[in-house]
C-alpha cells in the first residue's frame, strides 16, 4: 500500500522498499529466498566458521512454536545472525519458512550497493527497514505492524539485535544498553523470544577464512554460540504499553542475553583445554552429519 510519507523517499530508497516488500510478502518468494540463503550464503560462512563453530541449548529449538519466534542476539560482528542461521539449520532446526532482519535504513536501502549486498548475502531478508529521519515515522509504524504481522505467523524467524548497533569494545562480553524497538515489537506481536549469545568471529571475514586451519582452529578460535530459554515477559503485557514499557521489556530480554555469558565462558575453557573434544556432538560440523548428512 502507497503511503503519503512515501513522498520523502529518495528513488534509490523507493526501489530498495519496492524491492524489500516484492522479496519478503509473497509465499513464494520467500520459498526461493531460504532455498538460495541455504545454498548460497549459508555455505560461505559453513565454509569459513562451520567447523569452529560449537552451539549450546539448541536442542528444544527443533519443535515449531505455535506463534514467530524473535531471536534476540548480542551484536558484534555482521556474522552474527548468519552464525545463529547456520546453527538452526546445520542443527537439525529447519522450521523456519519465513525469515527476516529488521535493519537499519542507512545504508541497506539508501545506497545502490547497500541494496546489491542485502540480496547478494541476504537475499533480501534484511527487512523491514527502519528510518532515522523523522519525516519518515509513518514508515517506521507500517514497519512494525508488518514485523508484528510476520511473528504472529508461526513458521517465521525475526532476527534482531537489541543493542541496536554493533558493540566495539575490546571486551567482547561488554554489552550496550537496549533499545527502546525491540521492546515495541514484542509487546505489539507477542513472539516467542529467545536470548542468544555469539562470541569468536570478527568482521574481517578475508582473515577467517584464511586462518581458519580447519579443525585446528577449534582450539585457538573458536565460535561459541548459546542459545537460551524462551524470556518470560508476561509481566510487561499487562500494563498499558508506552515507551518506558517498551524501554523495560527491551531492557528485561536484554538480561537474558547477558545470562548466558557465563555459560559461554565455561565453555569457551572447556574447548581451549581439550576437555571438549572433536567428537563432542555440539560441534556444528558433527550436527551436520546427523541432521544434513
Amino acid at each position: 500500500m502507497r503511503m503519503s510519507s512515501e513522498v520523502a523517499l529518495t528513488r534509490t530508497e523507493r526501489l530498495a522498499l519496492a524491492l524489500g516488500r516484492f522479496s519478503n510478502e509473497l509465499d513464494v518468494i520467500k520459498l526461493l529466498q531460504i532455498r538460495y540463503l541455504r545454498s548460497g550464503p549459508q555455505a560461505v560462512i559453513r565454509f569459513s566458521a562451520g567447523k569452529r563453530t560449537f552451539v549450546d541449548g539448541i536442542d528444544y529449538l527443533r519443535e515449531q512454536p505455535d506463534r514467530g519466534l524473535m531471536l534476540a542476539a548480542n551484536h558484534r560482528t555482521f556474522f552474527d545472525q548468519y552464525l545463529a542461521m547456520l546453527c538452526f539449520y546445520d542443527g537439525g532446526v529447519d522450521w523456519p519458512k519465513r525469515i527476516l532482519f529488521p535493519v537499519r535504513s542507512n545504508f541497506f536501502y539508501e545506497k545502490p550497493i547497500g541494496i546489491a549486498l542485502n540480496f547478494l548475502i541476504g537475499g533480501g531478508t534484511m527487512y523491514p527497514p527502519i528510518f532515522r529521519d523523522s519525516n519518515k515515522a509513518a514508515l517506521n509504524k507500517d514497519a512494525l505492524k508488518r514485523a508484528a504481522r510476520f511473528l504472529s505467523q508461526p513458521g517465521t524467524l525475526v532476527g534482531v539485535h537489541p543493542e541496536g548497533t554493533r558493540g566495539k569494545h575490546p571486551d567482547p562480553y561488554e554489552l550496550l544498553p537496549a533499545q527502546f524497538g525491540i521492546g515495541q515489537m514484542i509487546l505489539h506481536a507477542k513472539p516467542v523470544v529467545v536470548p542468544l549469545f555469539i562470541n569468536g568471529m570478527t568482521n574481517d571475514f578475508v582473515s577467517e577464512v584464511r586462518n581458519m586451519r580447519g579443525y585446528e582452529a577449534r582450539r585457538t578460535r573458536p565460535v561459541v554460540c548459546v542459545f537460551g530459554k524462551p524470556v518470560d515477559y508476561s509481566e510487561f503485557t499487562k500494563k498499558k504499553p508506552r515507551m518506558a514499557l517498551y524501554k523495560r521489556t527491551s531492557q528485561c530480554v536484554m538480561r537474558h542475553i547477558a545470562d548466558l555469558r557465563d555459560r559461554e565462558k565455561e565453555l569457551r575453557a572447556q574447548i581451549l583445554s581439550g576437555e571438549i573434544g572433536d567428537d563432542h556432538p555440539n560441534w556444528v560440523s558433527n550436527l551436520r552429519k546427523v541432521y544434513n548428512p
